[in-house]
């Protein structure tokens, strides 16, 4: 008996995954299962490959979500609506979800997820995060017995192709961004990417799952690249570091939420990052993203690929609907979730504020050329419990003094009341960059 299953949008990634059901040869024999039954589209007139009947196309993506013999509804629209009210009319009617959707999950996932349980049906989001690169899946089975410790991740292709090009060319971040978008590796309108709030997505069901719980995306502390410049770049491979955009979870419960005897918190945030030259994640260039996951008694682990296009992310979708139809293969009649694929997590995670999180720093600053000025850096610093790893005169730029200073780990909030009194000096002129180290 076939599996029918309705696609929810026929683009890229929607063609992909008709490719691979299409052409079963040589891969997991469940896709033999598969009937596209409908395919929602737009319009019916553009031409498309695979080419499917007029049958299958429709216009009316609610009929998908209402069709009582479609058992998968397939969301790969994007965007928040109407992909939220078409996934939760379908887990109404019954219906498993694949969806490719990071920002529906990463922000509406408590309503979806709570649905999807009441009704007992599967939602699964491989593709949401890493494009091919299995995450979701060895996150919550391969890894799950681990305590995890850490996610960090190289999460975001088009960021890491601009800094990689800014790092290899020596150019500045709107000349790369304007080449990316050229090269269709950047849209049009990059916001999503460059401000970090698709990274910020990734992270938060990313973290969801490797702590066990609901993250609040609004409450991610979130940067992006554009302050990103050349001289940063350099001075960065100077210290023996490059630049990344890194999406960061980790146990970190802060000073005040320690007197909580129920305290859960963790750090989950996405900025750019001094990332050392012998890290793991320092070389992953280009498209490519690249997650390490830290936990006990594991260690380390990184899963590496691309992180997007139309194959890899169509790989991870397919790769889902196989999963749940394996899964209602072997299944009794009473339809219990496999605890293995569903999302049990029913409370949210503290996260602990920014201020309060421990990290190291690099900062540049431009001063007067007078006797003393790293003397009163230093005395700034000190006032304010940050210990400094290095302070380093680079030169000279419009006549005055470029000054790098490097911190060791230090409380972001005393960090940054140290600035303020600093900025407030004669002798400062002003601090062009200030980036987190990893």
């Amino acid at each position: 008996m076939a599996f029918k299953i309705g696609l929810l949008g026929y683009g890229t990634v929607g063609t992909g995954t008709a490719e691979i059901i299409l052409d079963p040869e040589g891969r997991n024999s469940l896709l033999q299962e598969i009937e596209i039954a409908k395919v929602g589209v737009r319009s019916l007139d553009q031409p498309r490959s695979p080419q499917l009947s007029t049958e299958v196309l429709t216009t009316d993506l609610e009929a998908i979500v209402n069709d009582p013999e479609i058992e998968i509804v397939v969301e790969l629209l994007g965007g928040l609506e109407p992909a939220r009210s078409l996934i939760l009319q379908a887990i109404a009617k019954g219906k498993h979800i694949v969806t490719a959707n990071k920002a529906v999950i990463a922000r509406h996932g408590e309503e979806i997820f709570t649905a999807a349980n009441q009704a007992e049906v599967y939602v699964l989001f491989e593709a949401a995060v890493g494009g091919g690169i299995p995450v979701i899946k060895p996150l919550k089975q391969s890894l799950g017995v681990n305590r995890i410790e850490t996610v960090i991740g190289i999460i975001n292709g088009t960021t890491n192709y601009i800094l990689t090009q800014m790092t290899e060319e020596g150019a500045d971040f709107e000349e790369v961004l304007a080449e990316a978008q050229q090269l269709g590796y950047a849209e049009a309108d990059p916001t999503a990417d460059v401000d970090g709030y698709d990274a910020a997505d990734k992270i938060a069901i990313l973290a969801a799952i490797a702590f066990n719980g609901r993250i609040k995306r609004e409450d991610i502390s979130c940067e992006g690249i554009r302050q990103i410049n050349a001289t940063d770049i350099s001075y960065a491979d100077d210290l023996g570091f490059v630049i990344k955009l890194l999406a960061i979870a980790k146990r970190g419960r802060s000073p005040i939420a320690k007197a909580n005897a129920d305290n859960d918190s963790l750090q989950v945030r996405v900025h750019p990052t001094l990332v050392s030259k012998d890290h793991p994640l320092a070389n992953v260039n280009g498209v490519y993203n690249a997650i390490l996951v830290e936990g006990d008694p594991l260690g380390q682990v990184m899963l590496f690929g691309p992180g997007a296009g139309k194959g890899a992310t169509a790989s991870a979708v397919v790769s889902d609907i196989v999963n749940i139809i394996g899964f209602l293969q072997t299944s009794n009649t009473t339809r219990k979730l496999d605890p293995m694929l569903k999302c049990p997590h029913d409370h949210f995670k503290q996260l602990t504020p920014i201020a309060e999180i421990n990290t190291r720093f690099y900062a540049r600053f431009l001063c007067q050329d007078v006797p003393g000025v790293i003397g009163h850096l230093g005395t700034s610093f000190g006032n304010h419990d940050v210990s400094l790893e290095s302070v380093v005169q680079i030169g000279f730029r419009n006549n005055l003094a470029e000054i790098v200073v490097v911190t060791h780990n230090v409380q972001e909030g005393n960090f940054r009341k140290a600035l303020e009194e600093i900025k407030s000096l004669a002798s400062i002129d002003s601090i062009p960059s200030i980036l987190r180290v990893l």
